[in-house]
């Protein structure tokens, strides 16, 4: 809706009639546009201050509705619309505090900051899960190369490769950006995958063996053929194993020979695995020799 305020020039001798017609009217661009050029021009010559802090209410007050029109726009993607307009009102009192009256129209700068912040809400906000700004972007290049690139009724989707020579962005980058395009919302691992009697969830789908309960039975299972060791054996092991100690910097240490240590390694692991399979190698009351 467009209104009309017609001007009439301080000191003018012309009726209202002639004025009307000669002189240019001013041009708004939305009903909930007021006239608060006056009050700017007050806000910008106080100091800090409750006086200040009223000016600056009034133009809160007078601009509200505007910015609840343009929350209105973002409606149906997911905020409710409560919180979008509190997320408009934010950017208003930015676009009130920062604004220049020697500049120009108040409505020229708020409205690009209010659809900055709420824009700002969804990309930084919405996220089921905190994205990188760096992936944000791709995902928004993507999503923009993808619209130009099917403008033309029946063209076919584009392709990874075509998506990267649009936008300069590698076949990489492209991928990332498309994923993200599918990730914007989460699906619940408890969410049914299947509606007939053998219905699995999303997180049966996921399952899979852990590695590392193997390692954890092993073990486990070699502790007590370790602890039956002699003393001997069980320091050469430790050195080498978990000191990482050489043979030879071994038998260096023990006084001993290479092989002597060699062997003993190679004895002490098959004595403790055979031990950890049932298979014992040695028969009860045989001696160990070391």
């Amino acid at each position: 809706m467009l209104i009309e305020t017609p001007t009439i020039c301080p000191g003018s001798h012309q009726s209202p009639e002639s004025s009307n017609a000669s002189a240019a009217p001013v041009r708004r661009r939305h009903d909930d546009a007021p006239d608060t050029m006056a009050l700017f021009g007050r806000l910008a010559g106080l100091a800090d201050g409750p006086e200040r802090d009223a000016v600056r209410d009034e133009l809160v007050t007078a601009w509200l509705p505007m910015a609840h029109r343009i929350a209105g726009r973002f409606r149906d993607r997911g905020e409710s619309i409560e919180d979008l307009r509190q997320v408009a009102a934010l950017g208003l009192v930015k676009a009130i505090d920062r604004f220049d009256p020697e500049r120009g129209a108040f409505e020229s700068y708020a409205v690009p900051t209010i659809t900055g912040e709420v824009k700002r809400h969804f990309r930084d906000r919405m996220w089921a899960l905190r994205v990188p700004r760096r992936v944000q972007e791709l995902r928004n290049k993507v999503r923009v190369a993808r619209r130009e690139l099917a403008q033309s009724p029946g063209s076919p989707e584009p392709s990874v490769a075509a998506l990267a020579a649009h936008t300069g962005l590698t076949e990489d980058e492209v991928g990332a950006g498309m994923e993200a395009l599918e990730s914007f919302s989460t699906l619940s691992l408890d969410a049914e995958l299947s509606a007939g009697d053998d219905g699995y969830s999303l997180a049966d789908t996921l399952g899979a063996a852990d590695a590392s309960y193997d390692t954890v039975i092993d073990r486990e299972s070699a502790k007590e053929g370790l602890r039956r060791l002699p003393e001997r054996e069980r320091a050469i092991l430790y050195m080498r194993f978990f000191e990482d100690m050489t043979q030879s910097r071994i038998a260096d240490h023990l006084g001993i020979s290479q092989m002597h240590v060699s062997r003993l390694i190679s004895r002490s692991c098959a004595r403790v695995r055979d031990e950890a399979m049932g298979q014992r190698a040695a028969r009860p009351g045989r001696p160990v020799r070391t």
